[in-house]
């Protein structure tokens, strides 16, 4: 059992005290014993305390999140549809854990946690990207990962609270974000569409000085 799988065990099995314990040693302890480690396993496999706990349970979510799109049939569906699906079931797989879910965002949103915030947010949005089949390089890679970690971001706070039947208050508000970011990115196109039939402005500058050096060396 390598390391990777000793981690996933423990998270997973200290999950259900953790909306007691909180995210610390002792729920990791007891979720190491509980999975047929020795409590010391937790300290050994998370020097970095609850953030390094934490940012494994969002890495683990992304593996089991890109799992779950790897199975379901995504063959008529659009870019964004994949992307809406890859959230929904990302969320939906964690839905009985949404108090530690809570607890792991309150602990990240800490200041002094501020970096292995955006550095866990910022993986999220790249595997969400690339369980949807973007595999683009293009100028926008980050422009696009930027704009879908805000999507999710706040899509997951939306889930943290939501209370409505079958989460459709939380689908609903995810469906309109897509929605204006593909307006959006059609806008944009558009717009660049339009400026690259445009006449280059330098090209045009330069003319009358090529004509005019032109007339002076014919002069001489």
């Amino acid at each position: 059992m390598d390391m990777i799988e000793i981690k996933d065990r423990i998270v997973l099995a200290a999950l259900p005290g953790i909306p007691f314990e909180g995210w610390t040693f002792r729920a990791l302890r007891e979720g190491a014993k509980a999975a047929g480690l020795d409590a010391e396993a937790a300290e050994r496999a998370f020097p970095g305390g609850a953030v390094a706990a934490i940012t494994h349970f969002i890495d683990l979510a992304d593996r089991r999140m890109a799992t779950d799109m790897a199975a379901a049939d995504t063959s008529t569906l659009r870019l964004h549809e994949k992307v809406r699906l890859a959230i929904r079931l990302r969320l939906e797989r964690w839905a009985g854990d949404r108090e530690a879910v809570r607890r792991a965002a309150a602990v990240l949103a800490l200041p002094t946690n501020a970096a292995a915030s955006v550095r866990s947010l910022y993986r999220t949005a790249d595997c969400l990207w690339q369980v949807a089949g973007d595999r683009s390089m293009d100028i926008n890679f980050y422009t696009k990962r930027a704009q879908l970690a805000g999507i999710y971001a706040s899509t997951l706070l939306v889930w943290l609270e939501d209370s409505s039947e079958g989460l459709t208050n939380t689908w609903a508000f995810l469906d309109r974000r897509l929605i204006e970011a593909v307006r959006l990115r059609k806008a944009r196109d558009r717009v660049q569409h339009r400026l690259s039939r445009l006449p280059n402005p330098f090209s045009l500058a330069r003319r009358p000085f090529a004509s005019s050096a032109s007339r002076s060396l014919r002069m001489r």
